[in-house]
C-alpha cells in the first residue's frame, strides 16, 4: 500500500494560486523608447552647440575685423596725397598759360571779332545764322580757355600776381556765348570779349610773355577745350 505525501491538500484545479504578482513586462516598444529619447536630446544639444560654434566662425572668416591702427594707416597716405596734389605747383605754368590764352585769342579773332567787323552778324546778311552758331561755340571755347590759362598762371608767384585782376573780366565772359549765338547785342558782347583779350596779351608781356593768335581747329572749337 502505497503512502501519500504528507502537505497541504492538492485543489481539484491545480497547484495553489500565489499571493503576489509580478509586474508586467514592458514591450519592446516602451523597454526602447527612454534611451532613444536621452539619445535624441543628445544629439539636438550637439547640433546647436556645433551650428552657433560653425556661424560665428564663417562670420569670423568672412568679415575678419581690422584693427583701428592698421586702418588708419592705410587711410592716412590717402589724405596726404589729396592734400598734396591740391597744394602742388602747376608744371610749365608759363608754357601752359601762353598757349591757352593764344587758342583764346585765336578762336576770339576767328570767329568773332572778324566776322563781326565783316558785318556778318548783321540782320539780313547772308550766313549770319551759320556765323552766329560758330561765334557762341567760339566764345565757349575762349572762356574755357581763358580760365585754364588763370589756373595756369598759379603755378608761378609772379604770374599768378600779374593776372589776378584779370579774374573778374573772364568770369563775366560765361554768359556772352549765349548771346552771341542768338544775335543780341553783338557790339557790346564783341567788345568784350576783345578788350579781355587784350588785357590777358598786355599782361603777359609784363612777365615777358608774348600771345598770339593760335586758331584752334574746329574739333578743338565744338569740344570746348
Amino acid at each position: 500500500m502505497s503512502t501519500r505525501p504528507s502537505g497541504p491538500p492538492l485543489s481539484p484545479s491545480g497547484p495553489p494560486s500565489r499571493t503576489t504578482r509580478r509586474p508586467p513586462r514592458p514591450t519592446s516598444g516602451t523597454r526602447a523608447r527612454g534611451p532613444v529619447a536621452l539619445l535624441l536630446a543628445a544629439l539636438l544639444m550637439t547640433l546647436t552647440a556645433c551650428g552657433g560654434g560653425g556661424h560665428k566662425a564663417a562670420a569670423g572668416a568672412a568679415s575678419p575685423s581690422v584693427p583701428a591702427t592698421a586702418s588708419a594707416s592705410v587711410t592716412a597716405p590717402a589724405t596726404g596725397a589729396a592734400a598734396d596734389s591740391s597744394t602742388s605747383p602747376v608744371k610749365l605754368a608759363k608754357t601752359k598759360f601762353v598757349l591757352n590764352s593764344s587758342l583764346a585769342a585765336g578762336a576770339t579773332y576767328q570767329w568773332i571779332y572778324k566776322p563781326y567787323k565783316a558785318g556778318t552778324f548783321k540782320k539780313g546778311a547772308k550766313g549770319r545764322t551759320f556765323a552766329l552758331v560758330k561765334a557762341g561755340l567760339a566764345g565757349g571755347f575762349t572762356y574755357n580757355r581763358l580760365k585754364a590759362a588763370l589756373h595756369d598762371a598759379q603755378g608761378d608767384k609772379t604770374l599768378a600776381k600779374l593776372v589776378a585782376p584779370l579774374t573778374k573780366s573772364v568770369d563775366s565772359l560765361k554768359a556772352l556765348p549765349a548771346k552771341l549765338k542768338k544775335g543780341e547785342s553783338p557790339d557790346s558782347t564783341v567788345n568784350s570779349f576783345q578788350d579781355t583779350i587784350n588785357n590777358v596779351k598786355s599782361t603777359a608781356k609784363k612777365d615777358g610773355d608774348n600771345v598770339t593768335d593760335k586758331v584752334p581747329s574746329l574739333s578743338q572749337l565744338k569740344s570746348g577745350s
